[in-house]
């Protein structure tokens, strides 16, 4: 084991994992104080602070979001954040900027456009991860769903989002009520490479039969009465599916006043 494996941070990153499941005890004032600060710390492009969470402390909106995601434990969570793209307070700040010599209106060319739009999206993300981090080291347990843009137009229905904001993810947060095993990562030899990315396929397919055997050994624990294929068939699933999972991304985003072809 190695030395720094026991620092309390590490372990916390080593044992991360999915909680779908909660117990009802709401979540102390004091700990959501804690959790959004910790979000708020992250990483944040030009420092632009280009995102913003939603508070979903509504059942019946949790039951939608439920609904969209088709997966009942969003409505069970005590706490449940949507993390989203803001460009409108900015938007919105650059128009009352406190010197006067600021102008912009919602064609601004450094606000709507796909990079500022992919760094809102990484600045949400890393905000999000921030706050799961510290939900787990406080001894909670959360699930990143991705599943609430099932509908992503709904979402932003029922969240009124204005122009220049986009949902990104959500994240539920709760006493645990389950202890799941960890789920294996694949061998570090076919995601992590020295320099640049290997010319020869060879090189990331060599590992993969024996991380399948290594996840479908863990399905089978997890999923006696359900069996999964092994994870190249996973993916070679998702490579060609033509159902749900596919969404379209620019004419929402269009709609909500981002230009991605820019």
């Amino acid at each position: 084991m190695n030395e720094h494996s026991t620092n309390t941070v590490i372990h916390t990153l080593l044992n991360r994992r999915s909680i779908r499941h909660f117990t009802p005890e709401p979540i102390d004032p004091d700990i959501v104080d804690l959790l959004e600060r910790a979000a708020q710390q992250a990483a944040s492009s030009q420092f632009l602070n280009d995102w913003s969470a939603i508070r979903i402390t509504d059942d019946g909106l949790k039951r939608a979001l439920a609904d969209i995601g088709n997966q009942d434990y969003i409505a069970q969570a005590p706490l449940l954040y949507v993390f989203v793209v803001d460009e409108h307070r900015n938007l919105a700040i650059a128009r009352h900027a406190v010197d006067g010599g600021t102008t912009a209106d919602a064609d601004s060319p450094t606000l709507n456009v796909s990079y500022r739009y992919i760094q809102g999206q990484n600045d949400a993300t890393l905000a999000l991860q921030s706050m799961e981090t510290a939900a787990n080291a406080l001894g909670l347990g959360c699930v990143i769903l991705g599943s609430v843009l099932n509908d992503a137009n709904r979402l932003i229905d029922l969240l009124h989002l204005p122009e220049l904001t986009y949902p990104v993810l959500a994240l539920a947060i709760g006493k645990p009520a389950e202890s799941p095993a960890l789920k294996p990562r694949m061998p570090r030899r076919m995601q992590f490479f020295d320099n640049a990315y290997p010319g020869d396929d060879a090189t990331i397919l060599e590992s993969v039969g024996e991380f399948d055997a290594t996840l479908h050994h863990y399905y089978d624990l997890r999923h006696a009465d359900r069996p999964v294929g092994p994870f190249s068939d996973q993916i070679a699933k998702a490579s060609t599916d033509e159902g749900p999972l596919i969404r379209p991304v620019a004419p929402i985003a269009a709609r909500q006043g981002f230009d991605l072809s820019r």
